[in-house]
């Protein structure tokens, strides 16, 4: 019964996994924009874990889709943002996954970006 107890308490009393709380949305509607004319999206974010975080890499879903963030650490209650830019080859619909992995984090955190890209 011990055991079980204990599992329980690191199951529900442990630190949550997002070192981060988004300062706005995470899935972002662009609505039509224009084939080879690059828009840009920033989403910001807050540090709420209690040491300094570092992203130690963002993935994109497609090539069209580039990131820009800092490599600076953020300390605890600090704010930074990660710069996304979407140039579109193809028209069409598009939803595109961004992917933020922070140091010592588990898992990544999850972005998106829609719209239509039109000729």
């Amino acid at each position: 019964m011990p055991f079980v107890v204990i599992l329980f308490s690191l199951l529900f009393l442990s630190e949550p996994d997002s070192k981060v709380t988004w300062l706005g949305p995470t899935e972002v509607e662009l609505g039509s924009i224009q084939k080879m004319k690059p828009v840009y999206v920033r989403f910001p974010f807050r540090n709420v874990s209690q040491q300094a975080i570092t992203i130690d890499n963002i993935r994109t879903g497609c090539g069209c889709t580039a990131p820009e963030w800092s490599e600076a650490a953020v300390a605890p209650g600090d704010t930074s943002s990660i710069l996304i830019e979407f140039d579109a080859e193809k028209t069409g619909y598009f939803r595109q996954w961004i992917r933020v992995y922070i140091h010592d984090q588990r898992s990544p955190e999850r972005l998106w970006i829609e719209g239509e890209v039109l000729e």
